[in-house]
């Protein structure tokens, strides 16, 4: 099981890169970051554009991976994404995934002046959204029409240095997203109530396709920072279910959800990662 951190990309930028290659030091396999533009109880506090920030840490760092938790087609274009993986993809030397989702109902999904779509028409957007990124990734030059987006002969050279482009996280929790997962995904990202997570595990096995599985726990009823036998047996019980990756988020002091003790972070990559590699 590969473990990896959550950051906000809310702090000042010297603690962020501090706190970031102290994880790389730990031996952490990856690190992610929310791509929002402003986020729940965060919104009237400082919050770092995603992509720069993760460039950001790229070239402070030189071995953990980095990703987005998750990317979304509320304030994003197909093109745009694209471009601006493949070229952190070149940065990092080829250490980003690209997670993507089909977007909330919060401020991000009014910021630009459009209106909130159903569940349906987002679950239709995140299909046509990660196809086309899927294939800008994969070609040198590509074109989309479709019900939300189009693309007009769009380059993207030179293309990725993961071949055959980088790999695409996709995060679904109900029936139509998953099929956008079995169809385009190189990982599934997923949260929440552990029994729709079982049924979406048992879709994904129906369909026989191998791909990670990388569960973000939240700090609900299993604290998995509560201590390290508490996080040894989250993992025990998803790597059941084929895990493979877990993301936690690092404790906040001022936060009032992620309360656990910072020390546990380091608890963690000493007495637990071992046992679990």
């Amino acid at each position: 099981m590969r473990i990896g951190v959550l950051l906000l990309p809310t702090d000042p930028w010297p603690e962020s890169v501090a706190l970031a290659r102290r994880i790389e030091e730990m031996g952490y396999d990856h690190l992610w970051t929310y791509d929002h533009l402003s986020w729940r109880r965060y919104r009237d506090r400082p919050w770092h554009a995603a992509i720069p920030w993760l460039t950001g840490i790229a070239a402070r760092t030189s071995r953990i991976r980095l990703g987005t938790m998750v990317s979304s087609p509320n304030f994003r274009h197909p093109v745009t994404l694209a471009k601006e993986a493949m070229t952190l993809d070149h940065v990092s030397d080829g250490r980003l995934t690209l997670g993507i989702g089909a977007g909330g109902i919060g401020f991000d999904a009014t910021v630009l002046g459009g209106s909130v779509l159903s569940p349906g028409e987002r679950a239709r957007r995140l299909d046509e959204f990660v196809g086309a990124v899927d294939t800008l990734l994969r070609e040198p030059s590509a074109s989309h029409s479709g019900e939300f987006y189009t693309v007009d002969d769009a380059r993207m050279l030179p293309g990725c240095v993961q071949r055959p482009r980088l790999p695409l996280a996709v995060a679904a929790g109900g029936k139509q997203t998953m099929k956008t997962v079995i169809r385009y995904a190189d990982a599934w990202i997923t949260e929440g109530d552990p029994e729709r997570i079982r049924v979406n595990a048992d879709r994904l096995d129906e369909s026989g396709r191998t791909i990670d599985r990388i569960l973000l726990a939240d700090n609900g009823e299993d604290r998995p920072l509560a201590s390290v036998d508490a996080f040894i047996d989250l993992v025990g019980r998803y790597r059941e279910l084929g895990f493979t990756d877990l993301v936690f988020h690092h404790p906040r002091p001022d936060d009032p959800v992620w309360t656990d003790n910072p020390a546990m972070v380091e608890k963690i990559a000493t007495e637990a990662l071992p046992k679990l590699r």
